[in-house]
């Protein structure tokens, strides 16, 4: 039986199968699919999302690119070294390399190793330690 995140974000995209692509590259499992529907479940390292070809059934307007405006999917991987010199040897294109930010959560310090990179439709991911 499969475990769902309490929160799993849903993104509307113009080609599921450009998505697909691009999100099995990153290292993401499809765990099930709805080809009919256009519909894929994918998850890397415990991190899950739905990719959906856009189909005006759960936008409220119009898309441009880039989408997700506002936003960005922070996921957590175990080795973020490792896996940004993966990413860097498949020529991904980065929209911020891999810096170190500190972040204070009331009185702690904390830092992430982190990098951000855009699926095809402009969405902003954003990987950390």
């Amino acid at each position: 039986m499969m475990k769902f995140n309490s929160l799993i974000p849903e993104l509307s995209v113009t080609n599921i199968e450009k998505s697909k692509e691009f999100y099995l590259l990153l290292g993401f499992q499809i765990k099930y699919e709805r080809k009919e529907d256009k519909f894929a479940f994918l998850e890397l390292e415990g991190n899950q999302i739905m990719i959906e070809e856009i189909n005006d059934h759960w936008n409220t307007e119009r898309l441009e690119y880039p989408f997700g405006r506002g936003i960005n999917l922070s996921m957590t991987i175990s080795n973020i070294d490792e896996y940004y010199q993966k990413l860097k040897d498949q020529k991904i294109v980065f929209f911020k390399k891999l810096m170190i930010n500190r972040y204070r959560a009331n009185e702690t310090i904390y830092e992430d190793k982190e990098f951000l990179l855009q699926d095809p439709d402009g969405y902003l991911l954003r990987f950390n330690n």
